[in-house]
């Protein structure tokens, strides 16, 4: 192979390298599920379950003994007269506060383990309806493009029929503004979905300009009869952790009702006496006398908590149930709106407009009948578009409240 031959094969080579590496890894799209499973791998999600571990080494650390103590102490100074003891100080605990202080450990881990499944459930909630926005932000887009579209065309129409002395100057105004309209629509619907996009790539993880999404065909799903969903208000995590609290404000209460219990101090050691050349065994017991402090303020305090608890948790069944009533009802609504409008509503505002417009060109309609076709249609798309999104947005709500459907 001469010189130049060569040069070119390498020159051919590097220019292909350098487009691969331009265009990037191929890309996967990143359906629903991929996207909440991305999403429970990020720093956000795994934050909580560092709690998780740290309690659960706490609940070790309260099963602990507590450590001996070893003391010297030496009276006099000269030989042959001082005396020196060496001892060892057990605290021994009573009244079962070791017990109490692991249980109030064992609850402080169950609240951490509710906190990181609500922390989980919240995601995952909020993966479901960010996927679903990126999606409709992304169809909205695709109407405004049409209409803008649309909107030229019906300029071009106004123009030659104003060439033609058929309407007024004013009517290809009209549908200039109309254009200009459709324009500004067709940017914020970018914005909007480029928006989206960042909302939904900082969940999963990737940024919003590589982030490819695959195509979302699946219908609005069937959700459980109310009676159903509030049957499971037990189950749902604001009240699961309202138990928790509950269960640990009772567990801190019988801490401090132990605590009032004087624990004691087993000594045990020797002494030598250097006058009377002799070593002798010292055995004590000391018990602090409760004269001033036996812990009553702390277990009253420790009491009301437990009763701010009850109530809490009281709260928290009245809460989640209206609170998925509140969703159920949104939920059911906007999706009666959106089949309505996908399957009656937008078809028919298209023909209508279609019609419009091609009547207006033999001169059948005013240039006002065809804008306000044309608004009617795009209205009745909008509002199709914002009925999905309160359905998805209702539906992610009864999930954060009631759990994923596939667990339910």
């Amino acid at each position: 192979m001469n010189t130049s031959l060569r040069m070119a094969v390498c020159a051919a080579a590097s220019a292909l390298a350098w487009r691969c590496a331009a265009a990037g890894p191929a890309t996967t799209p990143i359906d629903l599920p991929t996207a909440v499973r991305l999403a429970l791998d990020q720093p956000a999600a795994r934050a909580a379950a560092h709690e998780v571990a740290a309690s659960q080494a706490l609940v070790a650390q309260a099963d602990r003994l507590p450590n001996p103590e070893l003391s010297y102490l030496r009276e006099g100074q000269q030989a042959g007269t001082r005396t020196t003891t060496a001892q060892i100080n057990q605290p021994i605990e009573l009244g079962g506060k070791r017990r109490a202080r692991v249980a109030v450990a064992q609850q402080a881990a169950g609240l951490a383990q509710i906190d990181w499944q609500a922390r989980r459930q919240d995601i995952r909630a909020d993966v479901v309806t960010a996927w679903h926005e990126a999606h409709i932000a992304a169809r909205r887009r695709e109407v405004a493009q049409a209409l803008t579209d649309l909107a030229r065309r019906t300029v071009d129409v106004a123009g030659k029929r104003v060439a033609a002395g058929k309407i007024s100057p004013i009517d290809e105004t009209r549908a200039r503004l109309a254009a200009v309209d459709a324009a500004t629509a067709l940017t914020q619907a970018t914005s909007a979905l480029t928006i989206a996009r960042i909302r939904l790539g900082a969940l999963v993880g990737q940024p919003a300009d590589t982030l490819v999404l695959a195509a979302d065909s699946a219908p609005l799903p069937d959700v459980e009869p109310l009676t159903a969903l509030l049957a499971r208000t037990e189950e749902s995590t604001a009240v699961r952790r309202a138990q928790g609290q509950l269960a640990a404000r009772q567990a801190q209460a019988d801490a401090e009702r132990a605590a009032r219990v004087p624990d004691v101090t087993l000594s045990l050691g020797t002494q030598r006496d250097d006058q009377a050349n002799r070593r002798q065994a010292v055995v004590g017991l000391s018990v602090p006398l409760p004269l001033f402090n036996r812990n009553g303020d702390a277990l009253r305090a420790a009491l009301r908590r437990t009763d701010q608890a009850s109530d809490e948790l009281a709260a928290a069944h009245t809460g989640t149930a209206a609170a998925l009533t509140a969703a159920h009802t949104r939920y059911a609504t906007a999706r009666n709106e959106a089949t309505l409008l996908g399957e009656d509503v937008v078809p028919n505002a298209r023909t209508a407009y279609e019609q419009t417009l091609k009547g207006f060109e033999y001169g059948k309609f005013s240039f006002l009948d065809v804008l306000d076709a044309q608004r009617t249609w795009f209205q009745a798309q909008t509002r199709q578009w914002d009925s999905l999104e309160n359905a998805w947005r209702a539906y992610a709500d009864i999930e954060r409240l009631a759990g994923p459907a596939d667990q339910r």
